[in-house]
């Protein structure tokens, strides 16, 4: 089996609002062979950055589009395909932008192989350590404390023992973050778990701070409170309090995963398939961390298939802690996208059984969402 064709795919919903909501555009990769059978993936990034990745001309031996390095390829080689990707855009593909676009493609690579085998991707993992996997109702601030707590209570109506609200307006001053957190409290109950995304907006001296004021609210995590390069106040954070550290979004590769556990001390390792290098590069993070005693869980605030790609792989390791399940409800286009749509039952995600990723791309809302 040979790659014939790679193919990017921009969509972006008519209403994008000024909020930290990735899911309201997404880069889809299409990859198809001389078989015909045809391979998905995401990217979660700067959608036409990465597309000029993947779709931009050879340049020279290190600086090439991505597409024209894997012509020709087997797509079963996924290590040799990801090394090749990465040694022929050296130069810009190192961090950022370049492994993300790899991400999509390294996915729908393994779609591939899924679908030929006629397994899911979790069984050519390896896996199998789980039927269903719990999950939390990720979503956005309310808008005031009191929307929160109604946020909450909507969500654990909804069966979720789980939720996570995130970004602004917390960061304005100290009184807000702690009426948000406190009134989100106070919506979930005291039974379910909640943790708190403050979205890259302290220093650690402040992140101290509100991690105290926080934990007499019981908050299972806070999430990437500080910037993601500053790994000492990062280090600094996590020695100072007994609220798990949860962080690793903004990470693109293993070498910057073992930045921030190594030197930054974090307690929960998050990857998101879509950015950091894929299915290959994946196994390889979850390995570090297993190494290392720390839990990992998936990011994904995009489309379904990064929420299907992040089960196969947390079925395929042993320190799978939780799965991110967006619910912010303002977003048409997550819901529009595939034709599966995966829901929580009772606080769980059940591990997709079909071959590949096991979900299909709903072709009339791309033909309408698409942005030619």
């Amino acid at each position: 089996m040979k790659i014939t064709g790679v193919e990017t795919i921009y969509l972006r919903q008519a209403d994008v609002k000024t909020q930290c909501d990735s899911g309201q555009d997404a880069l889809i990769v299409k990859v198809t062979t001389d078989e015909g059978i045809t391979g998905i993936g995401e990217v979660d990034s700067n959608p036409l950055g990465a597309k000029g990745v993947i779709d931009g001309p050879f340049s020279h031996t290190t600086a090439a589009g991505l597409a024209g390095l894997i012509l020709g390829e087997d797509p079963f080689e996924t290590e040799k395909i990801w090394h090749k990707m990465y040694r022929g855009n050296i130069y810009g593909g190192r961090r950022g932008v370049a492994i993300h676009a790899m991400s999509g493609i390294d996915l729908a690579l393994w779609d591939i192989k899924g679908k030929a085998l006629g397994l899911p991707i979790w069984k050519l993992l390896g896996g199998g350590f789980h039927r269903r996997i719990r999950t939390y109702a990720s979503t956005l601030f309310g808008p005031t404390p009191a929307a929160t707590a109604e946020i909450g209570r909507r969500l654990v109506d909804q069966g979720f023992t789980a939720v996570k609200f995130g970004w602004d307006p917390m960061g304005r001053d100290r009184e807000t973050d702690r009426a948000l957190v406190r009134e989100a409290r106070c919506g979930l109950g005291p039974q379910a778990d909640l943790m708190i995304d403050a979205g890259l907006v302290w220093d650690a001296k402040t992140a101290i701070q509100r991690a105290n004021d926080f934990a007499e609210h019981d908050i299972f995590w806070l999430e990437e409170p500080l910037r993601p390069d500053d790994y000492d106040g990062y280090r600094k954070l996590s020695a100072a309090t007994p609220v798990r550290i949860a962080a690793g979004e903004e990470e693109s590769n293993r070498l910057s995963f073992l930045e921030l556990m190594d030197r930054g001390g974090i307690d929960v390792v998050q990857v998101d398939l879509t950015r950091c290098g894929g299915f290959t590069e994946a196994m390889k993070i979850a390995a570090l961390a297993w190494d290392r005693g720390l839990p990992v869980a998936n990011h994904g605030f995009t489309t379904y298939i990064n929420v299907t790609a992040a089960l196969h792989w947390l079925n395929a390791i042993p320190n799978a802690l939780i799965c991110e399940f967006v619910t912010e409800e303002e977003t048409q286009l997550r819901e529009a996208v595939t034709r599966q749509k995966p829901r929580a039952k009772d606080g769980y995600l059940d591990i997709p059984q079909e071959p590949g990723l096991g979900i299909d791309l709903d072709e009339e809302a791309i033909a309408r969402l698409r942005v030619t």
